[in-house]
Order: C-alpha cells, then structure tokens, then sequence
C-alpha cells in the first residue's frame, strides 16, 4: 500500500447555529489527533431530529463566517449539494471516491454515537472511516449491546492507528466540556439577548444581519 496522506477529521451537524462548542472540538481533535484539516458539513436534511430553524444555505454561510480565519477547520457544502436526507454514510463514500488515500476521521459526540446503531446503513461506517468519540464525562458507554459490541472489537488506544489505517478503528478522546445550547442561542437571539462568547463574533453579526433567527421560527 501507498503510504497514505494525512487523515481528515469530519464533523457534521445541523449547525443551527454553529457555536463555540463545536468549534472546539474541532480545533481540539485537530491537534491532539494530527489530523490535516476538520471539514464541518452542515446537513441538508437531517434524519434523527427536527428540521432546523435556519435554511440550509443560511447555516452554510454561518459555518463559513466562523471557519473563515480558522486555517484547520473548511468548510464543506456536500451534503447541501447532495439534496435529499443527509445520510452520513453517503457523505463518507464521497470523501472516499474524492480522497482514496486518506484515512477519514468521523468525529461524534458521546451523545449522539449511543445512537449509532440507528443510523442509515450504520455497519458499512467503519469500512470507510475511523470513528472519533468526543468524550464528555456525563455521559456513559453501555456496558452491554450493539454499541458495547462495536465498542470492544473496534477500539484502539494508540491514536497512531489512524495515521496507518484508512478505517475501521475507534477513538474515545476526551474534549472540553463547553456546555452550551444551539437551542438556547437561538431563543436568546429571538428574544433580543446578546449571545457573545457562545459563538463567534462573525456568526452574531451573520444573523442580525441576515435576521435568521426571530419568535415565529424557533
């Protein structure tokens, strides 16, 4: 084999709106990780939660005002490219095609891999990426289960594995415990509060501008 490039990071969400939380994971992951560049991809549709309350291209350009002087982080339109349900296993076969060579590093929230076993065609991530758990202490792995399961076979504690493997290996990393509440944000917007320090200042200007955010669509 090759030796392969650099491995990418993946972070997708709603992004409604991108916060400091999310930026800090990222730029977190990215160091601790050595990992080329963390591509944050906004969602078109998302499948396990309710529509968000700012449209897609609204949140896309939210997601680039926050990136724009942060060199590690991109970011990526596909998914709203894409059309239809944003499937994540779609998204990972697509950075597959487009960079053979490079081990991708889907990053998720503890939170949202305990759920894990209930996304689209969940079996077949591993086969294209690595899964990075972002570890917060309130929150717990099963003991036992699919996850437990997952969790056990696929796990690595050396992170050089990522940097050798294209795929298939499991990294809890614990992150910074910013506590903070997309939903908050937007009901502090929306009721004229100043949200700063819980998103960057570009965003907050993005959305007064833009009025993205009032009482009618949160």
């Amino acid at each position: 084999m090759h030796q392969l490039e650099q491995p990418i990071g993946i972070l997708g969400g709603t992004f409604d709106p991108i916060h400091m939380g999310h930026l800090r994971m990222a730029v977190e992951l990215h160091d601790a990780l050595s990992l080329a560049k963390v591509h944050i991809i906004p969602c078109l549709q998302p499948v396990h939660r309710k529509l968000p309350a700012a449209s897609a291209e609204h949140r896309m350009e939210m997601v680039k005002c926050a990136v724009a002087n942060e060199p590690t982080l991109v970011a990526d339109d596909r998914e709203i490219r894409r059309k239809g349900p944003s499937y994540m296993i779609d998204t990972l076969l697509d950075l597959r095609q487009e960079m053979p060579n490079t081990p991708l590093c889907l990053i998720v929230g503890i939170d949202a891999f305990l759920g894990f076993a209930s996304w689209h065609r969940y079996n077949d991530i591993l086969d294209v990426a690595h899964i990075i758990i972002a570890h917060r202490p309130q929150y717990q792995l099963p003991a036992t289960g699919v996850i437990a399961d997952l969790v056990k076979n696929k796990r690595q504690t050396d992170t050089s594995y990522i940097q050798h493997h294209l795929a298939g290996g499991i990294l809890l990393w614990p992150i910074t415990a910013l506590d903070i509440s997309a939903t908050d944000i937007r009901k502090q917007i929306a009721m004229g509060k100043n949200p700063r320090y819980l998103l960057p200042d570009t965003v907050y200007q993005y959305i007064k501008q833009h009025g993205v955010y009032n009482l009618s669509r949160i």
